[in-house]
């Protein structure tokens, strides 16, 4: 009782801030429940970004991680950009710089073995270029600015296909998710080159995990994240995007899900299907840095006007023209 009391003073708090700070508050669809229940707008983290740059609103106060806060920037130079939390970082888009050591992780979360990369901590974006000249870079949107500006054109989990076949040529690089990549590469004809980068959360799962959610839950459709291993995917009765989940589960006539994304997707599915059964595929598909954002830091935010993400604009304008040439599709 005394936390809820407690929540609700920071929560008057927040609505207040709010209005005299003309922000809106954009929460992933990963974010904790109670910071889901205080947004303005829940999605994907492009979606958004492109919904809030739309707005009047002078604030964004992004609960999410830094990529995706960097998105926004990119899509909103005129307006200021807030990360509740600056820990809250994405791991996978790391694993990846234009040119300087990447960070690996020597332990994942849920897995026993140490995760194997192609590549040296050193090889960085650009000597992957140098290795392909010639090859148009596609960078998935869960990479950093710098990242996206270095790149040919962005996708999403959602249209990485569409956009691969919409280049010339027959060869690509797909960065960073090694997973996502072996799942374009089972939808085009053309040669995927890819990234060794993964999501911790997503690339833990193995077909064992399906077996013992099946295994539980017999009568359930298991939808999987094309950020899942192959071998996972494989498995799964539609793969799509956590947008093409909610739409999928919406649609659906069965009244079971087995969900094969961050577990933090489950709270809004079964708000807006409150007549339906969802399952985590594993217990601990949870991403430590989506629930860094809490209550008091969205109102710290917003009481300081801080942390700002603000992307320089010679990244700025490289990595929006990135992800313009992507919406034209």
């Amino acid at each position: 009782m005394h936390t809820e009391i407690e929540n609700s003073i920071i929560i008057e708090r927040i609505l207040e801030l709010k209005k005299q700070r003309n922000a809106i508050i954009l929460s992933h669809n990963y974010q904790r429940e109670e910071v889901q229940d205080i947004a303005d707008l829940i999605g994907d983290s492009l979606e958004l970004s492109r919904a809030a740059s739309k707005t009047k609103y002078d604030v964004i106060i992004f609960c999410g991680v830094h990529f995706m806060a960097e998105s926004a920037s990119i899509l909103s130079s005129d307006k200021t950009v807030i990360l509740p939390v600056i820990a809250a970082g994405c791991p996978m888009a790391d694993m990846i710089d234009v040119d300087d050591p990447r960070k690996l992780w020597e332990r994942v979360p849920g897995m026993k073995d140490k995760p194997e990369y192609f590549f040296p901590q050193d090889f960085t974006l650009r000597d992957f270029k140098d290795r392909y000249p010639g090859v148009p870079v596609v960078a998935y949107v869960n990479t950093t600015a710098a990242v996206k500006a270095e790149s040919d054109i962005c996708f999403t989990s959602a249209n990485v296909v569409k956009v691969i076949e919409s280049l010339h040529g027959d060869r690509v690089i797909c960065i960073p998710d090694r997973n996502l990549s072996a799942w374009a590469a089972r939808n085009t004809k053309k040669e995927i080159i890819s990234w060794d980068g993964f999501c911790h959360v997503h690339h833990r799962v193995t077909p064992q995990d399906v077996m013992a959610a099946k295994k539980l839950h017999p009568d359930a459709l298991l939808v999987a994240h094309p950020e899942c291993p192959i071998e996972v995917l494989d498995m799964a009765d539609h793969v799509t995007s956590t947008s093409g989940m909610l739409r999928y589960a919406k649609g659906s006539q069965a009244k079971e899900f087995i969900i094969g994304t961050e577990s933090g997707l489950i709270y809004r599915l079964k708000k807006e299907n409150p007549e339906k059964e969802f399952y985590p595929l594993r217990p601990d598909m949870i991403c430590p840095n989506m629930k860094k954002t809490t209550l008091r830091a969205v109102l710290s935010a917003l009481e300081n006007m801080a942390p700002v993400i603000k992307v320089p604009e010679v990244i700025r304008v490289k990595a929006k023209r990135s992800l313009d040439r992507m919406l034209e599709i």
